[in-house]
């Protein structure tokens, strides 16, 4: 396979920016694109050069020329998108999460196993050097056995109002499916074991109108896990100062922090407002080369016939976490997660 042909659907935020990182890559080619606004079809396809636009995505997946699919439609979609691809013989990217629905998700999971085809989820932070770096030191023991975590994940203010038109119109799956499915993902990675009680709270002091609509602006949630470790995790829209995402690491022998800052650079001013640091405004900017790396394994498992670290149960343990949680914050109650193994 001389040059790999890919398609992506969706043309969001993140799906621009996927689609962009596919274009810039050797041996890699932007061959499709899908999404609903034909305007943003047309502006992508003049940026990029792109062969082939489709309003719909299974118009897009009849194309022959095509080798892989990157989904990054919106998470209720990502199942039966997933299997439309697989059934097309096509390889699949798709960001998180793997989907809402809990049982379509389990039901997606023989599929993606029984295929020859790559599959790869989104869970970027796998690919971020800083995490990576704090894995590799967990996993040498350099700091004990894992205690505790705290990993936040807090968007700028300034997109609240934007989602609250967003939310009025569609569902996010909840602030854990959404944004903690992140964090979930790390606790799981980091730890080696799975969450078995979750307690999870959270209110909407910034924008109160999400209440009718069944959204949070901000959402917390304390979790037992299976090898007695404690994770506690918050999610929120209102960071007035950037893009923070932080995760601490607390072992029997010491204790890790990644970005205890959200430092946009190494770059310190002092003037007449003090000493600051500029931050990071949004996750295109904290993970840019994260998102980078994922496609370059995701090419590489195609070229190589290699598994992915990241795989579709990775997904639905996520998947079940964060619908737990969502659970625990309505019904104001402890949820002890009962996996299927």
């Amino acid at each position: 396979m001389d040059t790999i042909k890919i398609g992506v659907a969706g043309l969001g935020r993140l799906g621009l920016i996927h689609a962009h990182n596919i274009a810039g890559m050797k041996g890699v080619e932007l061959t499709a694109v899908s999404n609903l606004d034909n305007t943003v079809n047309q502006q992508t396809k003049e940026k990029y050069d792109i062969s082939y636009t489709y309003t719909a995505y299974e118009d897009m997946i009849q194309n022959e020329e095509l080798d892989a699919v990157c989904i990054v439609t919106p998470s209720g979609f990502h199942p039966d998108h997933i299997y439309k691809a697989l059934r097309k013989n096509l390889h699949v990217f798709c960001e998180k999460p793997i989907g809402l629905d809990i049982n379509e998700v389990r039901n997606m999971i023989p599929v993606i196993e029984q295929s020859n085809k790559v599959f790869h989820l989104g869970f970027m932070r796998r690919y971020d050097a800083d995490y990576m770096y704090a894995k590799d030191m967990i996993d040498r023991g350099d700091i004990g056995e894992i205690s505790i975590i705290r990993s936040y994940g807090l968007d700028p203010i300034e997109g609240l109002d934007s989602f609250v038109k967003y939310a009025a119109k569609n569902t996010s799956g909840g602030i854990f499916s959404d944004m903690s499915i992140h964090d979930i993902d790390i606790i799981r990675w980091y730890t080696g074991s799975e969450i078995k009680q979750v307690w999870a709270m959270g209110n909407n002091k910034a924008a109160p109108s999400l209440s009718e609509l069944n959204e949070v602006d901000i959402g917390t949630a304390t979790m037992k896990l299976e090898n007695g470790a404690i994770a506690f995790v918050a999610a929120g829209r209102t960071a007035n100062h950037g893009y923070h995402v932080e995760t601490e690491v607390i072992g029997t022998e010491g204790m890790l922090r990644i970005a205890a800052t959200p430092d946009k650079n190494k770059v310190t001013v002092f003037d007449n407002n003090g000493v600051i640091r500029p931050t990071s405004q949004n996750f295109a900017e904290r993970f840019r080369e994260s998102y980078v790396k994922e496609i370059e394994e995701f090419v590489r498992c195609i070229r190589n016939n290699d598994k992915p670290e990241v795989n579709a149960w990775d997904g639905l343990r996520s998947t079940e976490v964060a619908a737990a949680c969502q659970t625990s914050l309505e019904e104001e109650r402890l949820v002890e997660i009962q996996y299927e193994r």
